[in-house]
């Protein structure tokens, strides 16, 4: 591999884009966690929702805060590497990035401060609904980010004359062919990622303390969201599978590893893509199962990479493996939903220690099929920046090899400093329990200011002490 500037390019945004697509992965599930156990707060009266609530909004703040940080500087990025890329699709990205900002970003930095704390300063109706706000400007903030990425992999509703792209018809921008498959995908996928770390961390503390009531809800959570939404991730694949095959096929191609256009195709399992010699090698198959799969017909045609000449081609080693790591762990998580609903049945969820060692192992399990699957995206997009349209050679701005290595080199350290001692810290926070620690002081109750209570409020205090 040849590391000229584009390459580094290249290297340079995968590396901060991995590092960024984990925190909207986990902020965007564990937003709509906080709401419902506030929700669940509200209604039932609990104090273990409310213990709850509190540990998992300390851990949320922080990963908001890293995502928010991480996503910065890849901002930055479009305009040093990638100048070009920004002049000509400006007029599409900008305004949806703009939009996002607007509708997501405002609304959860409004409502952020209020959720965190907000508990004792306003009403429970109106810091329920701050929470709420918190979760809607999660999701709209993954509507906006997605609309615009699907663009990029299936154009439409804009014209290029060679020099810039010019919106048409912004609905069609929005809503391209390829949007709401992406955004039903990547929503499920967030979810199933925080169920995992929220199933992970109960199980971790009922290793510890088999009576832990808010581990046994974390993980009783946890598990009914993985059995539910898990197999529902496999239809959304499939869909996705679908869509991907009618206006993207040479991805497809790359994610099956076959080099030649055939009915009845098989379903490979394993095998080497080998760029070179244009085979896979080593493949280990399923007659048919391959056509079927991707068109719902067992003689249904499945296109090949040779159909298209080599400078249009994805990369299949990368794009075949990683496609793989993401619907291996998809099945596991599937097999662990499955195991959670046997062993609800037989009253064993809270006890079998197997299983709970096994949910802890599957705790970034969904973070890792979050990069497996942004990888099989934006590699298996290439060489397209904005699919059959610009090229990405043809994005990258004029700068020297050296310069965007040496920012390279300073991303990295900075990123594994700073990232890494935020996330040594969630683990700390994590690897404590809910408990008394989280109640805080009970909403309604006075507040104290540098050791002084108000007066008014210490006659009740004394009034309501045990005696």
């Amino acid at each position: 591999m040849e590391f000229d500037a584009l390459t580094l390019a290249r290297i340079q945004f995968a590396f901060t884009v991995s590092f960024h697509i984990v925190f909207p992965a986990f902020t965007i599930g564990l937003a709509s966690y906080l709401a419902v156990l506030e929700g669940l707060w509200l209604w039932r009266r609990g104090d273990v929702y409310l213990h709850l609530y509190r540990y998992w909004s300390k851990i949320f703040a922080i990963t908001f805060g890293m995502g928010v940080v991480s996503g910065i500087v890849m901002s930055y990025q479009f305009g040093t590497n990638w100048g070009p890329f920004s002049d000509a699709a400006g007029p599409v990205i900008g305004p949806l990035l703009g939009y996002e900002v607007l509708s997501a970003f405002f609304l959860e930095a409004g409502f952020l401060g209020v959720m965190l704390f907000g508990m004792n300063r306003v009403g429970r109706g109106l810091h329920f609904f701050a929470t709420l706000m918190v979760a809607a400007g999660t999701l709209f903030s993954a509507f906006w980010i997605l609309a615009a990425n699907s663009w990029m992999q299936t154009p439409t509703g804009a014209g290029f004359d060679g020099l810039q792209f010019t919106p048409d018809d912004w609905w069609t921008v929005i809503f391209n062919p390829s949007f709401p498959f992406r955004f039903v995908h990547m929503v499920l996928a967030a979810y199933l990622t925080t169920a995992l770390i929220v199933g992970a961390v109960g199980a971790w503390h009922l290793l510890r303390i088999s009576s832990d009531p808010a581990a046994r809800v974390m993980v009783s959570m946890a598990m009914w969201m993985a059995a539910l939404v898990a197999p529902l991730q496999l239809l959304a694949g499939d869909l996705h599978g679908l869509n991907t095959l009618e206006h993207q096929p040479a991805k497809i191609a790359a994610m099956e590893g076959h080099w030649e256009k055939q009915r009845g195709a098989p379903l490979l399992l394993f095998g080497i893509p080998d760029m070179g010699r244009e085979e896979t090698r080593y493949a280990l198959s399923i007659p048919r199962l391959g056509s079927l799969i991707l068109t719902h017909d067992w003689n249904g045609e499945v296109p090949g990479l040779l159909e298209w000449p080599p400078e249009d081609r994805p990369n299949s080693a990368v794009v075949f493996w990683s496609f793989r790591t993401m619907v291996g762990l998809g099945i596991a998580m599937i097999a662990l939903g499955l195991a959670s609903l046997a062993l609800r049945r037989r009253g064993r969820l809270y006890s079998a220690r197997w299983f709970l060692r096994l949910a802890v192992v599957m705790g970034p399990s969904g973070l890792v099929a979050v990069i497996a699957g942004w990888i099989t995206t934006e590699v298996g997009r290439q060489p397209w920046v904005v699919y059959g349209m610009m090229r990405t050679s043809e994005g990258v701005s004029p700068v020297a090899a050296p310069a965007v290595a040496s920012s390279l080199a300073l991303f990295a350290v900075v990123y594994f400093a700073v990232f890494g001692a935020g996330v040594y810290y969630l683990l700390q926070l994590m690897h404590r329990p809910a408990g008394a620690d989280d109640a805080g002081r009970p909403p309604g109750a006075p507040e104290r200011a540098a050791g002084i209570t108000p007066a008014p409020s210490i006659g009740r205090e004394e009034a309501e002490a045990p005696q």
